[in-house]
């Protein structure tokens, strides 16, 4: 597996790149989800960017979780990662869209590669939590296959999400050296150095 050290300026359309939690990329979606999150709950983007920084890089790497950034002409449009929960569950974190990108299907196209890469690490399940501020998440699990559970913990306003995984769910999967026309994503099998 090649591993680039720059990304690819010349392609046409957005690309995915598996990226480590140390990446620039990485910490570009980091610093954008840490102000998404002021911004709809309250807080600093700088104490909210510091908890996540304090996470184990290893959460976020295989053989444990894994990273993807959409990128076009250089910047992140969208991205997000998972993490063990246990040995056959994983759980999403920092799922995000830039703004101004939002009803592309990026957030779509993320979601379907980390589920390709849960797969593969063997898990069987995904869950995802999200907040009563981000109405926009909810919309994307559920029209993922994400089944609802529970409610909204009590004075919390977070509601949890959860999907098995199997094969079948590769279905619409983009492997490595093909892309995916219909969306305009290519995909790059590699991790950025």
């Amino acid at each position: 597996m090649s591993t680039p050290s720059a990304i690819d300026f010349r392609a046409q359309g957005p690309r995915l790149y598996h990226v480590r939690p140390d990446h620039p990329l990485a910490a570009a979606v980091t610093v954008e989800l840490a102000i998404e999150y002021s911004t709809r709950y309250g807080g600093t983007a700088g104490a909210i960017h510091q908890q996540m920084r304090a996470r184990p890089a290893a959460d976020f790497t295989p053989p444990a979780g894994g990273l993807v950034v959409l990128v076009e002409h250089g910047e992140p449009l969208a991205g997000g990662g998972f993490r063990r929960a246990d040995r056959t569950t994983a759980e999403l974190k920092r799922v995000w869209t830039a703004r101004e990108q939002r009803r592309r299907g990026l957030a779509s196209r993320v979601l379907a590669e980390l589920e390709t890469m849960m797969i593969r690490l063997g898990y069987r399940r995904a869950f995802a939590t999200t907040g009563d501020r981000q109405p926009e998440a909810g919309s994307l699990y559920r029209a993922s296959g994400y089944i609802e559970v529970g409610g909204a913990e009590r004075g919390g306003g977070r509601y949890r999400f959860e999907k098995l995984l199997g094969s079948a769910e590769l279905g619409g999967a983009c492997f490595p050296g093909t892309a995916d026309p219909a969306r305009g994503f290519a995909r790059r099998d590699v991790y950025l150095a």
